[in-house]
Parts: C-alpha cells; sequence; structure tokens
C-alpha cells in the first residue's frame, strides 16, 4: 500500500492542465454535435485544421503513457496489459449503451414529432429497416452512427497501443513504428469496413499516430520535453499569425459566401482534401502546433486553474467517460430545444443548461467513483498484508 506521502507527492505531480483541456474538448464536442449551436463557430475548428477530437486523442494518449508506463515499469508488461484490455473492455460497455440510448432517443423522437429526416441524418435508418442484424452489427463495431464512431476509435487505438506498450521504453522505435504505419495506412488507404457501406469514419491505423504522440510526451520527463522543445518568440508568432491565415481560410469557404464574399477556388479545393477521417497531416501539425503552444503560455501549475470555473472543466476533464457520452445524449436534445425555441434565448439557455449539466454529470460520476473506491478498500486477511486497490 502506498503511503499518504506518495499519494500526496503523486496528486501533486498531477498536470492538471490535461484534465482541464479534455474538459474543454468534452464541452467543444458537446456544441459542434448540436446543429444550429452558434457557439460552433467559436470553437476550435473555426480556427485551426484539427478540432476537439485530435485534443481528446492526443491528451488521451498523454495519459496513458503516464499511468500504464508507470503500471508497465511496476508490474510488467502482462498486467499493464491486461488492465488496457480492461479499459477497452469499460469503453465498448459504455458505447453499446450509448448506442441504445441514442438509437432510441433519435427514433422516438422522429416518431413523435413526424421527423424521418434524423434517423437519415444521423445514419439510425438502417436501424429502423432492420433492427436486429443493425443491432448485431453495432455489437460487433461493424455499424456506427452518426456521433456514435469516436468511442470505437479508441478502443481499437488502446488495443494497438496494448500490443506496442514494451516499446514505451524505446521512444524512437514507438514513433517510428507508429509513424510507418501512419504513411502506410495515408498511400493506401486501407481502413475498416462500415457495414452501411464505406469504412470507418475515423481510420484508427491513422489516428494511432496522435495518441502514440501523447504517449511518448506523457513518458517524457518535462525538464528533458523543455529543452528539446523550448519556448521561441519567433516561432510563437510565426505560430500565431499561420493559425490566423487557418483562421481565415476557414472561415471564408464556410461562411464567407453567406455574407457575399467568395474564396479562391484553388483555397476552397486545398481545405476539401484536409479529411477528418485519415488525420491529413495538416490535422496532425495543427494540434502539435496547439499544443506546443499551450504547453509553454499555461504554466504546468498555473494556480487560476484551480479558480472555480476553470475548476470546473478539469473535473469534466476527470471523469471523461461519462461526461462524453452525456454530451452526446444531451446534444441532440440540444437540437430538438434550439428547433423548439428559435432565437437567442434558444441558444442561451441550450448552452448554458447543457454546460451544467455536464458538469452535474461529472460531479456525480467523481462523487461515485470516490464512493465506490472507499467501498473497495476492504481490508483482505491479516495474512495478505495489503489492501485492495
Amino acid at each position: 500500500m502506498s503511503s499518504p506521502s506518495a499519494s500526496a507527492s503523486a496528486a501533486a505531480s498531477r498536470d492538471i492542465r490535461v484534465d482541464f483541456l479534455r474538459g474543454l474538448a468534452l464541452w467543444f464536442i458537446f456544441i459542434t454535435h448540436t446543429p444550429g449551436n452558434l457557439l460552433a463557430h467559436g470553437t476550435l475548428r473555426n480556427v485551426a485544421f484539427c478540432d476537439a477530437t485530435e485534443v481528446f486523442v492526443l491528451l488521451a494518449g498523454y495519459a496513458a503513457g503516464i499511468a500504464y508506463g508507470r503500471m508497465l515499469e511496476r508490474d510488467g508488461w502482462p498486467t499493464a496489459a491486461g488492465r488496457i484490455v480492461g479499459r477497452m473492455g469499460t469503453l465498448y460497455v459504455a458505447h453499446i449503451f450509448l448506442f441504445v440510448v441514442f438509437a432510441a432517443q433519435v427514433g422516438f423522437s422522429a416518431a413523435a414529432l413526424n421527423q424521418a429526416a434524423y434517423l437519415d441524418e444521423l445514419h439510425l435508418d438502417p436501424f429502423g429497416q432492420e433492427p436486429y442484424r443493425a443491432l448485431l452489427e453495432a455489437l460487433l463495431l461493424h455499424y456506427q452512427p452518426a456521433f456514435l464512431d469516436i468511442l470505437p476509435l479508441y478502443i481499437v487505438v488502446l488495443g494497438l497501443f496494448a500490443l506496442s506498450l514494451p516499446l514505451i521504453r524505446h521512444p524512437a522505435w514507438l514513433l517510428g513504428l507508429s509513424a510507418t504505419l501512419y504513411v502506410a495506412i495515408r498511400i493506401s488507404g486501407f481502413n475498416l469496413p462500415n457495414w452501411t457501406g464505406g469504412s470507418w469514419f475515423f481510420n484508427p491505423f491513422a489516428w494511432q499516430l496522435v495518441f502514440t504522440i501523447g504517449v511518448v510526451l506523457g513518458r517524457a520527463d518535462p525538464a528533458v520535453l523543455a529543452r528539446r522543445l523550448p519556448w521561441h518568440r519567433g516561432l510563437a508568432v510565426l505560430a500565431g499569425l499561420l493559425l490566423l491565415a487557418c483562421a481565415v481560410a476557414l472561415n471564408l469557404v464556410w461562411h464567407g459566401p453567406g455574407f457575399g464574399l467568395y474564396a479562391p477556388e484553388w483555397l476552397a479545393a486545398a481545405i476539401a482534401t484536409v479529411d477528418k477521417a485519415g488525420l491529413h497531416p495538416a490535422r496532425l501539425a495543427s494540434v502539435l502546433l496547439l499544443g506546443w503552444l499551450v504547453a509553454h503560455l499555461i504554466p504546468r501549475q498555473a494556480s487560476w486553474l484551480s479558480h472555480p470555473v476553470p475548476a470546473m472543466f478539469v473535473l469534466m476533464g476527470q471523469q471523461g467517460l461519462a461526461v462524453f457520452c452525456a454530451g452526446i445524449f444531451l446534444s441532440f436534445l440540444g437540437r430538438l430545444a434550439l428547433e423548439m425555441i428559435p432565437g437567442l434565448t434558444g441558444q442561451v439557455l441550450v448552452n448554458l443548461v447543457g454546460l451544467a449539466a455536464l458538469i452535474a454529470v461529472a460531479v456525480v460520476s467523481a462523487w461515485y467513483g470516490g464512493e465506490g473506491k472507499r467501498s473497495r478498500k476492504t481490508p483482505l486477511p491479516a495474512t495478505s498484508g495489503i489492501v485492495t486497490p
């Protein structure tokens, strides 16, 4: 059993910037998954080629590198890989539960409001036509309606991580193999098939690279990392100008025509090639550039992160799975609310109530997790001399 001082030291060394940014990414996912939400115009996807998904996967890799890297050193590969597989099981159960709830939510709403378009837009019409086959394909992760493709991505990426876990002791080899797989996938276009046609929206064999980079960053010594990726004012200014140019280009192409402004055809064509499914290099570069900026602009133990509002996002990030699932469910409710209450009133109501609900889910999840841990700390027979984890 770890001593109180060791536990306090571990807590003190926790990088709560990761939790804060993950909580912010979860809020952005809720916003962007709510059609008609005007706040979506202020999220990351409007200022860079990446969005909250890249941030979430990168930070997931960062946290996994720390947690499972320590477990590998302490308990060995079989135990650490077994824990990863257990986490994959938890994510799988959460995905299937979310699929059933989401399908019921959208299906009931479509029938009650006579809006069959809901089923078509969210790729749930096959479920209405062949419910038993659709459920089987969902259990096999072979059928992924809209908004239900992130957890399957994470499950497969974690499986790849479990296989490559021993290589985290050799980060250059790990990154090299990961980058090689990424390049091979980008060239070949190989992806997992989808029952409704085509392939997975998120290609896990490409997205594993951003997760692996997160793993390597999480394992690196902060002092060594600071020396290898130092702050450079000129580079920061250049990064800012690049982000500004990116924001102008994206908004000109996406929203310019509504104001009578039209982007050159070559610019629109270039932006159209920046695919999300295969993690286009521009998207990868964007999230890494943003990560470098944030890591230097926000100190590791910034005091403002403990203030009430940032602390809410920190808590959301710490309870990521529960908050993510709740966000998917709430985003469709938000869509219905915006359709029934148009205008500024609906916008304010949906975003304030949605954020409050996500925070409430995080609070309840944290409380329940804490209660569960306390209830499991039951002493074993005296001969063991340990307590359960």
